[in-house]
């Protein structure tokens, strides 16, 4: 039985996350408004269709725009909750740009009434909520703030950081656990009644900076965890041993789990996050930092390898320039099997070779079209056109790849270990 305090939801950012939680919330029975600032997004999904690729996304948007439960705008509206799913990237300093939480905050603050929640889902530096809760209460002076007044303020504030998986979203916003951290036990509180419509895992409560930290943490985790993957494997190289081997025999240690190498780390949370803990402790967070700088730089070792095999070709092939050299580089995604590009090691990989004076044939099977800001030597092809390459390169282990005979080339490296 949906809480009637919270029968009306507008969420700001049509997203990988904001528009597969309004649509959960809709189909579990509240009034869903979701707001973007992208005029396509919301006309497709007043269609009842859908701008990103995610497993039935598409049917229970359709059924929620058809049934009226979801609307799409491009300004927000009253409601009873406000949920904000906004980008959160860092600067070129890897200081983080809170301007869209910013923004957001202002275009939801004319709309707010005494009894609100006001959700910050995107996931933040520490302090962040509370930088939020300070511009509502700087937009709205005739009302109150936790920050500012005892735990009867008009608005609730509360943090609730996603912690979903591209490609199992729909399944995890209801079945992962959930933590919940209120500015005050009573924002808190509230905004756990939000979410148990339809979180059937455990609400977790805390207060907003532990909650924002949390989210931090695991994923400066998972990054410290791949940092050691692919600094072996760079290891491997050099002593000529194949790393997926090694990692294969050391796991089975019982207590040993060494993940797989790869390219980099993309994505918007692990290649990001863990910037957010070194910007607010740089002297602390020595470890943090030296797993995304061995993450970070991944990448320029994967194009020197690239670049070795373009001698080589070009040492067996000294009637041809660079300029004759075709490279396939199979995947553009941040991780197998999905459409998103967010910080994508293998698309910064696959633009820098273009640049080098590369033609470039970009194998990507979950888009339709490139990236404008791509270079135009680089063409979007398929398995079938790939043959036609001289030198290919293994990026992302998409599943149309593993039953492809890569090990037929030459001229390849494999980042993966699928073709190895």
């Amino acid at each position: 039985m949906i809480d009637l305090s919270f029968d009306s939801i507008c969420v700001v950012g049509l997203g990988y996350i904001g528009l597969p939680t309004a649509a959960t919330f809709a189909a579990y029975g509240a009034r869903v408004t979701g707001v973007d600032v992208n005029p396509h997004a919301v006309n497709l999904i007043n269609q009842g269709k859908v701008h990103i690729v995610e497993p039935d996304l598409d049917a229970l948007v359709r059924d929620v725009v058809t049934s009226g439960k979801l609307t799409a705008s491009n300004k927000p509206v009253e409601a009873s909750a406000y949920i904000l799913a906004v980008p959160t990237p860092f600067k070129e300093n890897h200081n983080p740009d809170l301007s869209y939480i910013k923004s957001a905050a202002t275009a939801i603050a004319p709309y707010l009434k005494a009894g609100n929640l006001v959700v910050l889902e995107s996931t933040s530096p520490v302090g962040a909520t509370e930088k939020m809760c300070s511009w509502l209460s700087e937009c709205r002076p005739d009302l109150t703030f936790p920050m500012t007044t005892d735990d009867e303020a008009d608005i609730m504030i509360a943090h609730c950081p996603e912690r979903v998986l591209p490609g199992k979203v729909l399944q995890e916003l209801i079945s992962n656990d959930r933590i919940v951290g209120g500015i005050t036990k009573r924002c808190a509180d509230a905004a756990c009644r939000l979410y148990s419509l339809f979180v059937k895992g455990e609400c977790l409560i805390t207060n907003a900076r532990t909650a924002e930290m949390c989210k931090l943490t695991e994923n400066s985790f998972r990054d410290i965890n791949i940092a050691f993957a692919n600094e072996l494997s760079i290891i491997c190289d050099k002593l000529g041993i194949n790393v997926w081997e090694l990692i294969s025999l050391a796991n089975h240690h019982p207590r040993v789990n060494i993940l797989q190498p790869g390219p980099g780390v993309g994505g918007h949370c692990i290649a990001v996050d863990p910037w957010f803990i070194v910007s607010s402790c740089p002297e602390e967070a020595r470890i943090i930092r030296a797993a995304r700088e061995v993450n970070d730089s991944k990448p320029d070792w994967v194009i020197n390898k690239i670049n070795k095999e373009v001698i080589r070709y070009l040492q067996a092939n000294p009637n041809k320039t660079i300029t004759d050299i075709t490279i396939a580089c199979y995947g553009l995604a941040f991780k197998p099997d999905i459409d998103d590009l967010r910080e994508s090691p293998a698309l910064a990989i696959t633009k820098q070779l273009a640049e080098q004076g590369l033609n470039i044939l970009a194998i990507e099977p979950n888009i339709t079209s490139l990236p404008s800001m791509l270079p135009s030597n680089i063409t979007l092809g398929d398995l079938q056109s790939s043959t036609s390459a001289n030198i290919h390169l293994l990026l992302v282990d998409h599943k149309e790849f593993k039953n492809f005979d890569g090990e037929q080339y030459d001229y390849m490296v494999d980042t993966k270990g699928i073709w190895s």
